[in-house]
């Protein structure tokens, strides 16, 4: 145990946000100082190695909090690092992007504030590779066998990094022009600047796996060839057909897929378009969806100076403390300020909304902010030249979602952002029809409890199969995929597998 008595004298303590004002103005991440000592020190002190850590229990990663918190306490950034990369591919990108369902399961947060895993995380990878710790791992010997790995995003570069340091020839295959997924594109640069990808990239270079960009597998690359030519495929392709809302007036020029819309402003950050196709600036800008997405389409629009921004979620407005039905230590549905709210809130981009006359329930929370729970877009009008101008909402009953009467209200929307999630993957066209691919009920491509599909030496593993999921499942997947296809093919693995494809969240 790091300090006997670390949970009782020291506060709990998170890394500060760089001010409102300077961080809007460009688009470098929001946070400063993860790694500072004796911060990140003292708060790793506060864990209290548990008997039964239920952090664990709760990363899919299996990571071994305790161990490198304890390390982190005593300074020991060799060992640390260690550590946490014997788990996890990629500390850097889970310790911005996670949601930390490890800190919900934290026993210290049974009555108190829990130990600041995710920050502790981050400061290990970040000082790993700034004291030459993260070197490239290429494996000591061949096995002779080729994979292709058809997807760079997190469980992809995971599947790839393990295989290749397993000793096979391994081969990624990416549609886009760059490597990444959608942490390349969909993840804005406030949340995680690019170069912390990059860098991880050029490890794997080192190691001797292989990457082709621009080249779709099931498009211009025949699948079955690609089948043909590897030992073992490995699809993890993401889910990425994306959810519409079928209601009148969807057709207007001015309304988008978030997605689109954020793959087009990291275009402009890596410098392909001066500017955005589709900009927020000067315009009354409406997101529907009060998720994750939702949030990182916020954060860009108020980059992009919009004149006005309001945030739609169906769901009700939630409590500030975790609800009776969401028990420790599963991760509760409570309400949460992400660095984009905070910035809507201090910039004053809400809208003033009437409730008595309206009934749509505002946030009681922060004065400020843009969100507007329990509300359902009922149609959308046009101008003359087809151009979105409003977007008519309702409020709706918590159970059943069913409309309030009297409770339609018209807001001025001249862009509409739709974050509505994703349904699975794309199965119109591409490589999941051109393999025959079978699918299960939710749309996402079906496998047994080795990851594999229904078509032989083909493997699945991300989102392709799990459906819509976290950064940490996504890597934890890709890892145990790779067991799984390194066991195929010598009968025997080394690699661990910290998850199978029927194991449950802590993630309500």
């Amino acid at each position: 145990m790091a300090d006997p008595k670390g949970f009782l004298t020291t506060p709990r303590r998170t890394p500060e946000r760089r001010p409102v004002d300077e961080r809007v103005q460009d688009w470098q991440e929001v946070y400063t100082g993860q790694g500072l000592l004796p911060i990140v020190s003292a708060q790793a002190g506060r864990c209290m190695d548990c008997g039964i850590p239920f952090c664990h229990a709760a990363c899919p990663l299996g990571n071994m909090i305790p161990d490198w918190n304890d390390l982190v306490f005593r300074e020991d950034w060799v060992a640390a690092s260690d550590r946490l990369h014997a788990t996890n591919n990629f500390p850097e990108f889970t310790g911005r992007l996670c949601p930390a369902p490890c800190e919900s399961a934290c026993v210290l947060t049974i009555n108190a504030d829990p130990v600041t895993i995710k920050n502790v995380e981050v400061a290990i990878a970040d000082r790993a590779w700034a004291e030459g710790l993260a070197v490239p791992l290429p494996p000591e010997r061949h096995t002779g066998r080729t994979v292709a790995v058809v997807g760079s995003g997190p469980a992809g570069l995971a599947a790839a990094q393990q295989l290749t340091r397993a000793g096979h020839t391994v081969t990624v295959y990416e549609r886009d022009d760059r490597l990444g997924g959608l942490l390349r594109y969909g993840i804005p640069e406030f949340k995680m600047e690019k170069h912390h990808l990059d860098r991880r990239l050029r490890q794997m270079r080192a190691e001797g796996t292989r990457f082709r960009t621009g080249t779709e597998v099931g498009g211009d690359l025949d699948a079955h060839r690609v089948i043909a030519e590897h030992d073992a495929v490995l699809l993890a392709v993401g889910a990425r057909a994306w959810r519409e809302l079928p209601v009148s007036g969807r057709e207007l020029t001015g309304i988008h897929q978030a997605m689109d819309y954020l793959t087009l402003a990291n275009r402009v950050c890596e410098g392909d378009l001066a500017s955005s196709p589709i900009s927020a600036q000067g315009k009354d800008v409406v997101i529907v969806g009060g998720g994750d997405t939702g949030a990182d389409c916020l954060g860009t629009v108020l980059r992009q100076h919009a004149a006005s921004v309001v945030q739609l979620d169906i769901n009700p407005l939630p409590g500030w403390d975790r609800p009776e039905h969401e028990p420790w230590p599963v991760y509760p549905r409570v309400f949460r300020i992400s660095p984009a709210h905070e910035e809507a809130r201090l910039l004053g981009r809400r809208e003033h909304w009437d409730t008595a006359e309206h009934g749509c329930v505002p946030l009681p929370g922060p004065q400020g902010d843009i969100r507007v729970f329990s509300a359902s877009t009922f149609c959308f009008e046009g101008d003359d030249d087809g151009q979105v101008a409003s977007l008519h909402l309702v409020g709706v009953e918590p159970a059943g979602r069913r409309p309030r009467v009297g409770t339609e209200r018209v807001v001025p929307a001249q862009l509409v952002l739709l974050a509505l999630g994703f349904s699975g993957p794309e199965h119109t066209e591409g490589v999941v029809p051109q393999l025959g691919l079978g699918l299960d009920a939710r749309g996402r491509i079906a496998r047994d409890a080795a990851f594999a599909t229904t078509v032989e030496k083909v493997w699945v593993a991300g989102d392709a199969g799990r459906g819509q999921s976290l950064i940490v499942w996504a890597i934890a997947e890709g890892r145990s995929a790779a067991a799984a296809v390194d066991r195929a093919l010598r009968g025997a693995t080394c690699l661990p597998a910290p998850i199978t494809p029927t194991d449950q969240p802590l993630v309500v």
